[in-house]
């Protein structure tokens, strides 16, 4: 196997800067851990912290889950006095599906595009791996999306001008809701914003194999985490697309896609995979791989100025694809 390719300087600093614990690879056997030390460690905003001082509009909503009684929290956001409906970014934050929380990632999507763009923001409490496997994380993020779609009105949101977008494992259940959406007839998004996307579980790829221990959420990482996600059907064949979006073999009639990863990540090669296979099937997808970034590079280096053109770049995608499809809803041609 080739050596990885070389860190950004920047990236390569702040990524010698972490304690050892965080770049320690997750395992069965650590999971249940590490999952208590990042709870710990990532405490959630009140409602009235991501208030900001009444910049922005939080309310908190139990609305109605796949199946079995379930509620799924949504986090509901937006500019405060900003006049409706406004858009929609409805956001699955990342984690591997076995950490994070809905409030966590709220400071940075409020600040980066809900304020400048004008967006109004639900970001979904899913439940997390092994406690709850496929199909439930994606079901209820479905739920919640269909739910959103109907109660449109009363969130002061335009039903035709949703983007679903997350991180990680957020991009790929992002990437599975567009599927899902397409396949049921549902609320069909504008666009799909999918960051360093957890879209394939068998590992295979060069990037894969290439990044092992060296990239901050390598193989090992990423096998334990599908295990979490999918239990017995974990190594099958019966891993349907809905759960890793990679196994899809029809990408047509999908929304335009922001796909980005690094060059130096486990997930370069199936992004790059992904945006191919959408240009292949007649759709629209813009590809960013930035050089020398490793796995949520921005989150740990935000002032490197390869994380300042990658946010640069995002919003400059959403503000097009949302001009784009105006007040009619309508995905750019």
């Amino acid at each position: 196997m080739t050596p990885p390719p070389p860190f950004d300087p920047e990236l390569r600093a702040a990524l010698g800067a972490l304690e050892a614990g965080v770049r320690e690879p997750f395992t069965p056997g650590n999971l249940a851990a590490r999952q208590e030390r990042d709870a710990a460690a990532r405490p959630r905003p009140t409602v009235q912290e991501l208030c900001a001082d009444g910049l922005f509009e939080v309310a908190e909503l139990c609305v109605p889950g796949a199946s079995d009684g379930r509620e799924v929290t949504l986090v509901s956001a937006r500019p405060a006095g900003a006049d409706g409906p406004l858009p929609l970014l409805y956001y699955l934050h990342g984690g591997g599906m076995i950490m994070g929380n809905a409030w966590s990632v709220l400071p940075k999507v409020l600040r980066e595009w809900a304020l400048p763009l004008g967006l109004a923001v639900l970001s979904v409490e899913y439940p997390l791996a092994p406690r709850a496997r496929y199909p439930v994380p994606v079901e209820d993020c479905y739920a919640g999306l269909c739910w959103a779609a109907d109660h449109a009105a009363a969130l002061g949101v335009d039903a035709g001008r949703i983007v679903v977008g997350g991180k990680s494992a957020g991009g790929g259940l992002a990437a599975a809701l567009a599927l899902i959406a397409r396949d049921r007839g549902g609320p069909a998004p504008v666009g799909q914003l999918l960051l360093c996307p957890m879209l394939d579980d068998r590992g295979a790829t060069f990037s894969a194999h290439q990044m092992a221990g060296a990239d901050i959420w390598d193989r090992t990482s990423n096998a334990t985490a599908w295990q979490a996600l999918l239990g017995e059907r974990y190594g099958t064949a019966d891993v349907p697309p809905y759960a890793a979006p990679a196994r899809a073999t029809d990408l047509t009639g999908l929304p335009p896609a922001y796909v980005e990863v690094g060059s130096a990540e486990t997930f370069r090669d199936e992004g790059v995979a992904y945006a191919d296979a959408i240009w292949r099937a007649g759709g629209q997808a813009e590809l960013h791989v930035w050089p020398g970034a490793f796995h949520g590079f921005d989150t740990f280096a935000p002032r490197a100025a390869l994380s300042q053109d990658a946010r640069d770049a995002r919003t400059r995608w959403l503000r097009r694809v949302l001009a784009q499809s105006g007040a009619s809803g309508k995905p750019p041609a």
